[in-house]
């Protein structure tokens, strides 16, 4: 019996679609909304559905193209449906867990009897295909709660089981194609044959919901796009962040290592790495002492009864060490904020004295799980560019926006541009309703006054107040999490932080926490990859290398050595008896700024020959000429 719906298609009149009964899919293409070959889902009344969805009369319907947001997306969460039923059918009796899309592609965990390896990925990369040419079709099916586990314990899936035994809802949903069945929400895309742009990149280990004390399963990596040109240029950029990869470039260029012997998350910096974090240090300083802030420093180490009463004890001690002393428990700083405060609160205050702005390179301690740490991103001792204003309510507006100018100042050095993000009241936090409206809107004010675009991170606060998050965007547009501004009414109140008003009487003030480059390991990793390792000459840890052609030239070599390392010039030697192919070839791959060639020539005219990185080489000059170079780009920060 035919039937008539009204169907309004999102931004146009609706109209009338006679039919038995409606698909989402149906419904397009009667509507005639164009390139549904091209449509993975659908929106049916502002909720994203499968194109086999019963529409109803009255229905809103937006079409959800592969090219959106969202149906990138679904289409990476197929696949990876499709990367599962890859691996079930090629390793007999592994287990299938999870599989979201994440970030230009998709993962998935698996549990087997042996770890799956890189060289595992072209077979199932091929099984794949066969999978997509044979355009199965993504089946849902609504099952009862408990009918489903049942059904995923026949088949000796223990994590889906677990799954669905935690989830509090009496029906779940699954989809098949194939011989495939996953429990999961959807949507999904019709059917196997769209995804045509997809590859495997890589395995890694992965503990079961993130526990360290459940098992190792194997994680799949991949990426997939709505067209190959997308995908080549993806995989054309991960090669290129291979190659600035900072765990390998910082061995490779002598500035950090890690030892098993240490332990994990902790770095050891040889001198060229500790020379470049010298140089950001003091870079920093400069930059803060300019801007009126005060130099101070925090112990390590802090009765926890402190910590109790900042509230770090109860919101944050997962993350921290303690130690006994004398039969006192002390909690390893994890923030330097309880020193900067209590700094303040050793004498009165008065409104005049305020803005107070603290500076420390305070080093911190936090005990991060073994399986998210990586390289100088996530390392377990750190050091932060920590600042804490302690300020008036009625300066807290020209404070934050002092603070978002020194971050634009800063990373324009730095070559980055960035995003902003206000991060808002996480679950676990502490502090009136009240007063975090008050942060919040402070923050929010003093983007608005400068003008700047943000988004808002529901959630994401630090558990004393909302912040403002900086995202660097490197050469290859990866976004890292580097600066932010933290607006606290609460720590103030906890540790009864006071001035004494105009009117004789003692006020409240607010705190801003606040980081520029953040942890300095985790920039020097963002730098590493950033620049490639080839830092601009006022960074470079090596700013030059002196290279002789021949033995009868190093006197005028080392004369020329000497006079640089006299002038601060931070410079090598190299005199070995090889051949200035290979010495040259040596420096390149090293990353050095400037090669100085000393042969006869320099030595007849008293002067160097510098090359540059890139290879070109510059007129012979005089010693005196390449430091006055070398300290104009130092001063021009290039």
């Amino acid at each position: 019996m035919m039937k008539t719906f009204l169907i309004h298609l999102k931004g146009k009149p609706a109209e009338r679609v006679e039919a038995e009964s409606l698909s989402a899919r149906e419904a397009i293409e009667n509507l005639k909304a164009g390139g549904l070959d091209r449509v993975v889902a659908a929106k049916v009344n502002g909720v994203f559905q499968d194109l086999s969805t019963a529409v109803e009369d009255g229905a809103e319907l937006e079409p959800v193209y592969v090219q959106s947001e969202e149906g990138i997306e679904i289409l990476r969460h197929s696949t990876s449906h499709v990367m599962a039923m890859a691996v079930r059918e090629l390793f007999p009796g592994v287990k299938v867990t999870i599989g979201p899309a994440i970030e230009n592609g998709f993962y998935y965990d698996f549990d087997y009897d042996r770890p799956l390896r890189e060289d595992d990925l072209p077979a199932i990369e091929e099984k794949m295909k066969e999978i997509v040419r044979e355009d199965l079709p993504f089946v849902r099916r609504e099952m009862g709660r408990q009918e489903a586990i049942d059904f995923f314990r026949n088949q000796a899936e223990n994590y889906k089981v677990e799954l669905i035994e935690d989830l509090d809802a009496d029906h779940v949903s699954l989809y098949t194609q194939g011989s495939f069945t996953d429990l999961c929400r959807g949507p999904h895309i019709p059917s196997t044959g769209m995804i045509q742009a997809f590859h495997l990149t890589r395995v890694a280990g992965a503990y079961w919901r993130g526990d360290e004390h459940r098992p190792m399963l194997s994680r799949i990596y991949g990426v997939a796009f709505a067209d190959q040109k997308s995908l080549k240029k993806h995989l054309y950029w991960l090669e290129e962040a291979k190659k600035r990869n900072h765990v390998k470039l910082g061995p490779q260029l002598e500035l950090f290592s890690t030892y098993e012997e240490i332990g994990a998350g902790m770095i050891v910096w040889h001198p060229k790495g500790a020379m470049l974090r010298h140089i950001l240090e003091e870079f920093e300083i400069r930059e803060h002492l300019r801007r009126g802030y005060e130099l101070v420093r925090g112990p390590q180490i802090l009765k926890t009864e402190l910590w109790k009463r900042s509230g770090h004890f109860e919101n944050y001690r997962e993350n921290m060490y303690f130690t006994e002393i004398d039969k006192q428990s002390y909690g390893i700083k994890p923030m330097n904020c309880l020193s900067h405060m209590l700094i303040y609160s050793s004498r009165l205050r008065s409104y005049r004295d305020l803005p107070k702005r603290y500076f420390e390179l305070g080093t911190v301690h936090r005990h991060e799980r073994s399986g998210v740490l990586s390289g100088l991103f996530r390392v377990r001792e750190f050091t932060q560019d920590d600042a804490h204003i302690i300020c008036r309510p009625d300066q807290l507006n020209e404070e934050i926006k002092g603070v978002l100018d020194f971050v634009k100042e800063v990373m324009g050095i730095f070559q980055f541009e960035y995003d902003l993000e206000i991060s808002t009241r996480p679950e676990k936090s502490i502090g009136s309703d009240e007063d975090w409206e008050l942060a919040t809107q402070a923050l929010v004010k003093a983007m608005e006054d400068e003008r700047l675009a943000y988004e808002i991170n529901e959630g994401d606060g630090a558990f004393y107040g909302p912040k403002i998050d900086v995202k660097l965007k490197d050469a290859l547009g990866r976004k890292w999490q580097c600066a932010t501004i933290q607006c606290d009414f609460t720590l103030p109140e906890k540790f009864n932080l006071t001035y004494i008003g105009k009117d004789s009487e003692k006020h409240r003030p607010v705190m801003i926490h606040r980081v520029i480059l953040g942890a300095i390991e985790r920039f020097i990793g963002v730098l590493i990859e950033h620049f490639a390792g080839a830092f601009p000459t006022w960074l470079a840890p090596v700013q030059a290398v002196v290279l002789t052609v021949t033995d009868r030239n190093i006197p005028h070599a080392d004369k020329v050595y000497q006079t640089l390392r006299d002038a601060d010039i931070r410079v090598e030697a190299d005199f070995r008896n090889e051949k200035l192919g290979l010495k040259v070839r040596e420096a390149q791959l090293n990353k050095v700024p400037y090669m100085l060639i000393v042969g006869d020539a320099e030595c007849d005219h008293d002067g160097v020959t510098p090359r540059q990185r890139s290879g070109q080489n510059l007129s012979l000059m005089r010693a005196e000429a390449f430091i006055d170079l070398i300290r104009e780009e130092t001063q021009q920060r290039r």
